[in-house]
């Protein structure tokens, strides 16, 4: 079960979705899906699949050679912070910013990522959100979104996005999610809140997993969820939700934590690039 607020959020990730180019729900050629699966087995990483990227004249995977940089920029030690571009939220509304001027203002605070909510009718966000942010910055971009359909991943790569927010919760086919972002150029970030969700992450090809604290049954935040699945995660961990200072982001990095999804505690107040700042020197 889930509460009332995340059904009618998945409901409208639906509607969303139904809405969106048929043609979003043909599978990726799956000559090029091949070639892409046998190039990435035999060279052991996902960097030749940058390179034929580089070579897709017919356009097939429009998000580019940048993408699939997602994971690198959240491993080079410390904690990485991920900045949350976030409107508002079931419970609070928030300062009004301008999202392109709020994610410069995450850069210059030393983000290393962005993420972007594109929720419309809990979080206030919105793909258009995505494409400001996406043309504001140089720093790698999440889409973070209720995905329940694969046309929403077609829709994410034509935006640009480098990686994208799967929760194993609503996917039962969850390693074809994370293929198919694969196969388009997106980083997958697969999302996680019990054992056995983490074992069913993890037996896909994802390279970067978050874990949430918050329970979407009650919506109550436990970081102690984070402290018991983080060590477990043997990819690039992100702890996700309930980082509200610097304290908490200290008990995530001792559970092992690669990086920190941060949202509220850094848009809450306003002055978002010190805040940014404020817990990106504390991850050092």
């Amino acid at each position: 079960m889930v509460t009332e607020v995340v059904r009618e959020i998945i409901e409208e990730s639906e509607r969303r979705a139904s809405r969106l180019p048929e043609e979003d729900a043909e599978p990726v050629d799956s000559r090029e899906s091949h070639r892409f699966r046998e190039a990435g087995a035999e060279a052991g990483s996902r960097r030749l699949r940058k390179s034929l990227l580089a070579e897709d004249p017919e356009g097939i995977f429009k998000s580019g050679v940048d993408n699939l940089r997602f994971a690198e920029g959240l491993s080079g030690g410390g904690v990485s912070i991920i900045a949350e571009v976030k409107p508002s939220s079931p419970t609070r509304d928030f300062p009004a910013m301008d999202p392109a001027e709020a994610a410069r203002a995450m850069e210059r605070g030393g983000a290393s990522a962005i993420s972007v909510l594109t929720e419309p009718t809990q979080f206030g966000g919105s793909m258009e959100n995505l494409l400001a942010v996406r043309d504001a910055v140089d720093l790698p971009v999440l889409r973070k979104d209720f995905v329940i359909d694969e046309r929403q991943l077609h829709e994410t790569a034509r935006a640009g996005a480098d990686a994208v927010l799967l929760i194993a919760r609503f996917l039962q086919d969850l390693d074809r999610f994370v293929e198919t972002s694969i196969d388009l150029g997106i980083e997958p970030l697969v999302e996680v809140h019990s054992a056995e969700e983490l074992e069913r992450g993890l037996d896909t090809e994802v390279e970067v997993v978050g874990v949430n604290s918050r329970d979407l049954e009650t919506l109550e935040v436990d970081l102690s969820v984070a402290e018991e699945l983080l060590p477990r995660v043997d990819r690039v961990a992100v702890a996700e939700s309930g980082i509200r200072s610097e304290r908490d982001l200290m008990r995530v990095k001792d559970a092992g934590a690669d990086a920190a999804l941060i949202g509220t505690a850094i848009v809450e107040g306003g002055a978002v690039e010190a805040a940014a700042r404020r817990f990106v020197e504390a991850s050092s």
